[in-house]
């Protein structure tokens, strides 16, 4: 491996998994349904990971994530997709699309006007889903994938299917990025985020890395919106609002870049810290949530994942 590769993290991420699928089954209903969010929400976070590397933050990724879900919902009652597998499929593939015709624009952008451009089309696709009265307008709809890998919602596997299914996309997102930030275009994301021009003389097309990347983080964040859809069973405009794209950004820098296994371990602390401040502290829990936030921010300015670089250096 080359100086400054990522490490490789095929046998981590495989235990991972094995550990997840073996132990959800055995989670409370609410603990299965929380670890499930935050594998959702981990991989939009995933995508930014990809974007920030290559000097990029994008304030828009709502709009992936809400069009995932929105394929999703669509595929279950309109396509009567039954299976949780193709949705996810469909959120995924319906996200990159749409990524691909709005990466044409965004990539000719860079610093605060990608990231102002990316957040306008994410609300006007709000504004157009608050305003169809087809798919529920403000109110959303409801979502009903009737089984997981074959197997029926009411059965005892079924019923986890979708918090093991967010377990084996997770893997998959995270070691396919994982092998790309390994090879030639991905090792040219620092290249261009530290020097677009050097890396134009060396004979590559930045604007074409640039929408690439667009479209790989769409993808995951289709993927996750799908997710999100199954495991609530509801989608609903909130999801492509700005406030929901703010939050996929905090999760990526609380996390940091170092790993990509960082943006899921940044996620599942946030909706236990979320989730546990609310329960504990309903009227403050803004508050607690900001205030941790604020201090991880100043005593780890790298994210989270840099304990664990530290504690390798110092081993």
């Amino acid at each position: 491996m080359s100086a400054g590769a990522p490490p490789r993290l095929w046998p981590r991420l495989g235990l991972a998994l094995l550990v997840t699928l073996a132990v959800v089954p055995f989670l409370p209903k609410w603990a299965a349904f929380l670890v499930t969010l935050a594998l959702a929400k981990g991989l939009v976070a995933l995508g930014l990971l990809l974007l920030m590397r290559t000097g990029l933050v994008s304030f828009g990724q709502g709009l992936y994530y809400g069009i995932g879900a929105y394929a999703a919902g669509m595929g279950a009652s309109a396509l009567e997709l039954g299976d949780a597998v193709p949705l996810v499929l469909l959120g995924a593939t319906a996200a990159g699309l749409v990524a691909l015709l709005l990466g044409l624009l965004l990539a000719r952008y860079r610093t605060i006007f990608f990231a102002m451009l990316s957040l306008a089309f994410s609300m006007i696709f709000y504004g157009l889903l608050v305003k169809t009265s087809a798919l529920g307008s403000t109110d959303g709809f409801n979502v009903a994938a009737r089984s997981t890998f074959g197997l029926p919602t009411t059965s005892p596997v079924g019923r986890f299917g979708v918090y093991g299914l967010g377990a084996l996309v997770v893997f998959v997102g995270a070691a396919s990025l994982d092998r790309y930030l390994r090879s030639h275009l991905g090792r040219l994301a620092p290249a261009i985020r530290d020097n677009e021009l050097r890396v134009e003389y060396m004979g590559a097309s930045v604007r074409n890395v640039v929408h690439l990347h667009l479209v790989l983080a769409a993808v995951l964040a289709g993927a996750g919106g799908a997710l999100t859809a199954l495991a609530v069973g509801h989608v609903d405009p909130e999801t492509t609002y700005w406030t929901t794209s703010g939050e996929f950004v905090f999760v990526a820098i609380l996390s940091g870049t170092g790993s990509v296994a960082a943006p899921f371990v940044g996620a599942l602390l946030l909706e236990l810290l979320r989730s546990f401040a609310y329960e504990h502290a309903p009227n403050t829990w803004q508050l607690v949530v900001g205030a941790s936030m604020l201090a991880v921010i100043l005593f780890l300015p790298e994210g989270l994942w840099s304990v664990f670089r530290r504690r390798r250096r110092a081993a």
